[in-house]
């Protein structure tokens, strides 16, 4: 007669030696979105994050086919070499704690040795397969060098002595060996990536290059990060001193950081030089190093899919939908509308704002056309339906110049005490706060793109990290109770 097996014994309830039963028991601590986004986002989880790159990959490549083309492939490209960057930033910053403010100069240093070993410039012309591993390599080196030059800096120290670096790069691009290095001209007619008798001679073929390459890169960087090297990054990052104690060697650790982020920007930098035909010191400023960082935090600081989605992101809203008053029309009233329908409740409390606005809106145009008629000659910058609805709702002079930038002054003082006022008085401002960032926006930000573009990633970057401080695909960080 068969015995049935003895029931299995039950898991102890106290805590395991060797278990850290605060970070076993993560997934119970995650922070979810919201509504049916957090299912989105449980699902998404749920795939696996190999799938995922594949997906996302897959989609990438699909949108030529699907019309993406002309200046829209352009952004794509940008976009890519931007995400490059930052997932090369992410592995400095995110995983490792360090604040490396002259990471761009990788980027540059990249481009420009591209440059040099693959155009007339020096009369070497070399094939990619030698090139592109010659950049790469270099890049790693030379971060390797700049590391051990401030091993013993950290935090702002560290942060000072980077910033300086890319500067200096500028510096010695656009003034040292201008015969080689072509000075504020830069260097020209670059070769095309070439080699084993094919040549990448389109834009078309470029951005599939880059999203292999960036495939590639979040590949083995994703290996990397569930390594032996990866948990050391983040046990730096969390606390150097633990980690020392723990015997993890915390500057070594942190030198392998800054090199392999300098080589992830030294073959993004390589394969936009080859793709721009002509390299200028002024592509690698401090404007790109923002961007780069933007994407970082939008995404969040820590994860390889939300470094590439930020910067994915922040450069579709920078290069493409800011650049033309009708497209960026539609992206500024539609987070105001979107950040009011999440902040602003009871719901009878967004209808009474949304009216009141509307309502001061048409008495206030109304007033100012019965005062002076160039008080509303001006009418309102943006295209589309847009500027259509606002004609007779917003004030634009027909010299918004100076007016413009009164109301830039003032709608700042009034954001800043809309932030420190009840919940009362801030419903009663509303109302005039949204008037006037509509007056300022059709009066003066629409005008200058240049300024607009960096002001509104600005903005977002503000709203994304009160609303959400780990950024958008980020997780935040586990902490002991006690």
């Amino acid at each position: 007669m068969m015995t049935a097996p003895p029931p299995a014994a039950p898991p102890p309830a106290g805590p395991q030696i060797g278990a850290d039963e605060w970070v076993a028991r993560l997934a119970e601590r995650r922070v979810y979105l919201p509504s049916w986004l957090g299912t989105a986002q449980r699902a998404a989880e749920r795939v696996g994050w190999w799938p995922r790159l594949a997906l996302a990959g897959l989609a990438g490549a699909v949108l030529p086919l699907a019309g993406l083309g002309g200046f829209q492939l352009q952004v794509g490209i940008d976009a890519l070499v931007i995400a490059m960057l930052a997932v090369g930033l992410n592995v400095v910053v995110g995983w490792t704690g360090v604040l490396d403010l002259g990471y761009v100069a990788y980027f540059g240093i990249g481009a420009y040795g591209f440059a040099l070993l693959s155009s007339a410039q020096l009369n070497i012309h070399l094939q990619a397969y030698l090139s592109l591993p010659a950049v790469l390599v270099g890049t790693w080196l030379l971060g390797l060098a700049i590391g051990l030059t401030s091993r013993r800096l950290t935090g702002d120290y560290l942060a000072i002595v980077t910033l300086f670096f890319g500067e200096a790069f500028v510096e010695f691009t656009n003034n040292v060996a201008p015969s080689k290095l072509g000075g504020p001209n830069g260097i020209v007619a670059i070769d095309p990536v070439k080699g084993f008798g094919a040549s990448l001679n389109s834009n078309t073929s470029y951005y599939y290059l880059l999203i292999i390459v960036l495939v590639l890169t979040m590949s083995v960087l994703r290996l990397l990060e569930n390594s032996r090297t990866g948990r050391a990054w983040r046990a730096v990052r969390e606390d150097p001193l633990a980690a020392a104690a723990m015997t993890i060697p915390v500057n070594r650790v942190r030198l392998y950081a800054i090199a392999c982020g300098a080589g992830v920007a030294g073959l993004a930098g390589a394969i936009y030089a080859a793709q721009q035909v002509s390299v200028f010191p002024t592509d690698f400023d401090t404007p790109i190093l923002i961007l780069v960082y933007a994407g970082l935090v939008l995404g969040g600081a820590g994860s390889l899919a939300g470094a590439a989605a930020g910067a994915l992101v922040v450069m579709v809203i920078y290069d493409g939908l800011l650049r033309n008053a009708a497209e960026s029309g539609y992206l500024f009233y539609g987070l105001i509308l979107l950040t009011l329908l999440v902040r602003l409740r009871p719901w009878r409390r967004l209808a009474g704002v949304l009216a009141a606005t509307i309502a001061l809106g048409f008495a206030a145009h109304a007033i100012a056309r019965a005062i002076s008629a160039s008080a509303v000659a001006g009418g309102p910058q943006s295209g589309g339906w847009i500027g259509s609805a606002l004609r007779d709702w917003v004030i634009v002079p027909a010299n918004s110049k100076i007016a413009g930038n009164w109301g830039f002054v003032i709608l700042v003082c009034l954001l800043i005490a809309l932030v420190q006022v009840d919940v009362r008085t801030r419903t009663i401002l509303l109302p005039p706060v949204l008037w006037l960032a509509s007056f300022v926006w059709e009066a003066r930000l629409v005008t200058e793109p240049s300024i607009t573009r960096q002001l509104m990633i600005g903005a977002i970057l503000v709203v994304m990290m009160i609303a959400r401080p780990q950024g958008l695909l980020g997780q935040r960080r586990v902490e002991s109770p006690t």
